[in-house]
């Protein structure tokens, strides 16, 4: 799943939204300086938004195809998982993950990190989560069971039940790997809250870049969008989507670096 999302990347870059200007503002004013990682950078949506805060950034992404757009957004980024990636002797004030840090293990990642962050440096992965109105949810679980009922994970579940509730495990195992590395600051959760309203067609237009249904069937997509739509009309023609925008971050102190030997078994 992790390589599908560049499938198309134009509509990606185009339709996900972008992290809060109080993320961003908080993270740069907490850096000594102006050098930033975005690891798994997709299409640069949050690397464009750092450097137009005045950072200098680098991108790495796995999928050569969404390393070219970014490249084409003029964000100079290099092809390679993290956990791969040479750093070649280079160090970060900020090293950032937007809704990536879970394709990485999360020790390891953190591990790598400590490596490359200069003193007072941040480590700062974030993730977008959204709850739909509850009608919209309701629908588009109903459609999602019937048409994968084979899928390994519970959809009603994940579409009506509390976002950040349903997301916060995968952020603890991210505090947990930030523990487990050597020579950070105790990790701390930031959150923050904010809407969007969405237009049917904008709506429809986002859902294929969602991971859950990046590799579907054509014919399936079709269903799964169809019976949304419908919801949505229902609605109005339009929603508003409430989001949170969920950092763990923790601060570099300047402790022993950590041993090189950080493979994944």
């Amino acid at each position: 799943m992790a390589e599908s999302f560049g499938t198309d990347a134009g509509r990606y870059d185009r339709t996900r939204p972008r992290y809060p200007d109080a993320l961003i503002g908080r993270i740069t004013a907490g850096i000594p300086g102006a050098d930033v990682l975005d690891v798994g950078c997709g299409t640069g949506i949050a690397a464009r938004q750092f450097r137009a805060a005045g950072c200098r950034v680098l991108g790495v992404e796995p999928d050569a195809r969404m390393a070219a757009w970014a490249r084409g957004t003029g964000i100079t980024t290099e092809v390679a998982t993290f956990e791969a990636w040479d750093p070649a002797g280079r160090t970060f004030d900020a090293v950032v993950a937007g809704t990536a840090w879970h394709w990485i293990d999360p020790a390891v990642g953190a591990a790598r990190a400590s490596r490359i962050l200069r003193p007072g440096g941040l480590l700062a992965p974030f993730w977008h989560v959204f709850q739909l109105p509850p009608a919209l949810a309701e629908a588009v679980a109903a459609v999602c069971e019937r048409v994968l009922p084979d899928a390994p994970f519970d959809f009603r579940a994940a579409l009506t039940q509390p976002a950040v509730d349903v997301s916060q495990p995968l952020f603890t195992r991210a505090a947990d790997g930030i523990r487990q590395a050597a020579g950070f600051s105790p990790p701390e959760q930031w959150r923050f809250d904010w809407e969007r309203s969405y237009t049917r067609e904008q709506w429809l237009e986002q859902m294929p870049t969602q991971g859950t249904f990046t590799r579907l069937l054509p014919a399936q997509l079709q269903q799964v969008l169809d019976g949304a739509g419908a919801a949505i009309d229902t609605l109005g023609g339009s929603f508003t989507m409430s989001y949170a925008t969920v950092a763990v971050t923790a601060t570099r102190t300047g402790a022993a670096e950590v041993p090189e030997d950080e493979a994944v078994a």
